[in-house]
């Protein structure tokens, strides 16, 4: 399956896309990620109040779905940024991440810390009584295996382990020390998607591994879930990883054919009419694609570049009609052309 995975992942990274397709997919996986990841949690929004919560449109729904939807998308951009700078992982990102998806939602204290008791995983049904199914460690050895797990991710590029099982090993290895009080599985999962990205295997940032785990829950808590306490629970990983990486390729394929799709369809009904940008021309666009407006002094920042340069971008961006300008002289910004 990762041979399987490392093809695609050539027809995806060599697809011609034009900038608008591209950054439509990169958007459509932001939505899926967001939704599917705090969807497994319970959250109630369905994909299209996402779409709106990205698009920074209102909400009618309850307080706390809202946040919890908001919170993951801040913590998908924080680990694009600590990509882009080049942070190794570290135990105060991994606090931080869970800073950001519990935001608002735990009480003060809670939020970016290490829980201080013990932790059940309970499974609740319907007329029956609730029944523990995993205990995790005790609070004061939580510090200790979080420092293990960071120097084995480190330890793990020096010895060759495959990024993917890399990813599978850390979102599972979060599962079985639930280090916090509430918010692990999706700092588990943003965390594995931190752990691709930083490895080369970003696939243009197109794919969602967290919508396969929603489409079929009980078989992601079967495949995270098995052992009552930490020791069994990571005695033998094996049925976990063959989850993981099925689900990941299961996914990629779904990008591969989209993109391949894509990269064959005329604009316009015109070849010629396709337009192309560098790489700083298309981070721009992505910022504007999260964040919704840019100015010059964003750019600067982004692309680590002089004013006048991220002017020149920006102009060019302007003149082929893909931003609008909002705006004059200090306070002008731009927008994504509708």
């Amino acid at each position: 399956m990762l041979t399987e995975i490392a093809e695609a992942r050539s027809i995806i990274d060599r697809a011609k896309l034009l900038p608008k397709q591209e950054l439509k997919l990169r958007r459509q996986a932001l939505i899926r990620m967001s939704h599917a990841s705090t969807s497994i949690e319970g959250n109630a929004l369905n994909i299209r109040q996402v779409e709106d919560i990205v698009e920074r449109k209102k909400v009618d729904a309850p307080a706390r779905d809202i946040y919890e939807v908001e919170n993951y998308l801040k913590a998908i951009r924080y680990i694009t940024q600590i990509v882009k700078k080049k942070k190794p992982l570290s135990e105060k990102v991994i606090l931080q991440i869970h800073k950001l998806v519990t935001d608002k939602t735990l009480p003060d204290g809670a939020s970016g810390h290490y829980r201080r008791g013990l932790v059940h995983v309970v499974r609740r049904r319907l007329g029956m009584p609730d029944e523990i199914i995993y205990t995790g460690p005790e609070a004061k050895d939580v510090p200790r295996l979080m420092a293990e797990l960071v120097a084995w991710v480190h330890k793990s590029a020096k010895i060759d382990v495959h990024p993917i099982i890399v990813a599978g090993i850390v979102h599972q290895e979060i599962a079985a020390i639930h280090p916090f009080r509430d918010g692990n599985g999706r700092t588990a999962r943003a965390l594995a998607t931190l752990i691709l990205y930083q490895r080369g295997y970003n696939f243009r940032r197109l794919f969602a591994l967290e919508d396969y785990y929603n489409k079929n829950r009980p078989a992601y808590y079967r495949a995270i879930n098995h052992g009552r306490n930490y020791e069994t629970k990571r005695s033998d990983i094996t049925k976990w990883l063959e989850y993981f990486v099925l689900g990941f390729k299961e996914e990629i394929d779904a990008v591969k054919i989209k993109v391949a799709s894509m990269s064959f369809l005329k604009a316009g009904g015109n070849f010629e009419s396709r337009i192309y940008l560098d790489k700083d021309k298309l981070m721009i666009l992505d910022f504007l694609n999260q964040v919704g407006k840019i100015t010059v002094s964003d750019v600067v920042d982004i692309l680590e570049v002089p004013k006048r340069t991220a002017q020149l971008h920006l102009q060019r961006l302007k003149k082929i009609k893909m931003i609008v300008q909002i705006g004059k002289g200090r306070s002008s910004a731009y927008l994504l052309k509708k």
